[in-house]
């Protein structure tokens, strides 16, 4: 124990808390700190998703025009999705759907799909010397449907500002069901902005659509905001280093910078979404075992994956935020 202190929470803990006030109002959040300057925001109203980070007060994510939104107030038709993607440092799309509306063996599926507007179901914390752990139970599940259960578990370290995450998806149903994530990391100002360096070390990429083809030569490059920019997407095929993948992103201006690490055999994909809009001005770094083109489309293709009655789906994120362009590079071993 520590006998400057009164309060574990003085230096480092956790804390629920509730939202109240417009489309907010109820949502409870669970905030992190762990003593070395990160602090988190995670949602428990919305797939236990992190909503917010900071180090030592810097902003690492984007925060949409909307703002909070209570699951509530979700529109799940067409792109009704967009009315409440709070954005923030994290938003998890899936878990039977990612990417464009559309209908697909006969069922209507939304943008992004339902899960990151599912409350966990339930949730336990547990903190030693070394790290505080985040357990959390989101039930995806309908009558004569799929019938899935996401175990979610964070592990912040107190001995450096890493944050692991893994997910274990399971089949609780006796039926086959598509399987689809996408975790749509959203970096926003002031760690983006047109002098930030992005790295992605792709063997390959490509464009998304003619519009974004025309620019493919400047992927990588940050803009300052832009009106009426129309965002462009990538899909990167990241170079993986004893099967794990990166990609980061450092800003000299700050001094801050973050590197995702990814396991490439459970998320394949990573698509990297631009979008240098006036206000709206953000850029996705999204691994995931598929891409955002709609459900329909990868079953046409052959890479919808699926998870059998009883099978578990598992997959596992470190985000490393750094604060020293030595440590970026260093820790960039695919680079």
């Amino acid at each position: 124990m520590n006998k400057y202190i009164g309060h574990p929470y003085q230096l480092a803990g956790f804390q629920e808390y509730r939202l109240t006030g417009g489309k907010a109002d109820g949502m409870r959040m669970l905030r992190v700190k762990n003593g070395k300057g990160l602090e988190i925001e995670i949602s428990l109203d919305r797939c236990a998703d992190l909503s917010q980070i900071t180090v030592n007060g810097i902003n690492m994510g984007y925060f949409a025009p909307c703002g909070y939104v209570h699951p509530a107030y979700y529109d799940n038709k067409g792109t009704g999705f967009l009315k409440s993607f709070t954005a923030g440092f994290l938003t998890t799309c899936g878990l039977t759907a990612v990417g464009n509306p559309c209908i697909d063996d006969g069922e209507e599926l939304p943008l992004h799909g339902n899960i990151s507007h599912t409350p966990v179901e339930n949730y336990a914390v547990t903190e030693n010397e070394n790290h505080i752990e985040i357990t959390s139970y989101i039930r995806d599940a309908s009558l004569f449907s799929h019938k899935l259960i996401l175990k979610r578990i964070y592990s912040v370290s107190k001995n450096e500002n890493h944050i692991e995450m893994y997910d274990e998806i399971e089949n609780i149903s006796s039926m086959t069901t598509p399987v689809m994530i996408l975790y749509h990391c959203n970096i926003g100002y002031p760690l983006l902005s047109e002098n930030a360096n992005v790295v992605i070390p792709s063997l390959d990429v490509t464009p998304r659509n003619e519009h974004a083809e025309k620019d493919i030569e400047n992927c990588l490059n940050m803009e300052e905001p832009q009106k009426d920019y129309v965002e462009k997407c990538y899909y990167h095929n990241v170079k993986e280093n004893n099967g794990i993948a990166q990609c980061g992103i450092y800003n000299s201006d700050i001094e801050k910078g973050l590197v995702i690490e990814y396991a490439k055999e459970t998320l394949p994909y990573f698509t990297e979404w631009k979008m240098m809009g006036e206000y709206e001005y953000v850029l996705g770094l999204e691994p995931g075992n598929c891409t955002p083109d709609g459900r329909d489309v990868l079953r046409k293709e052959g890479k919808l994956m699926f998870i059998e009655p009883g099978e578990k789906y598992k997959s596992q994120l470190v985000f490393k935020f750094i604060e020293n362009h030595n440590k970026f590079t260093e820790e960039l071993k695919c680079w």
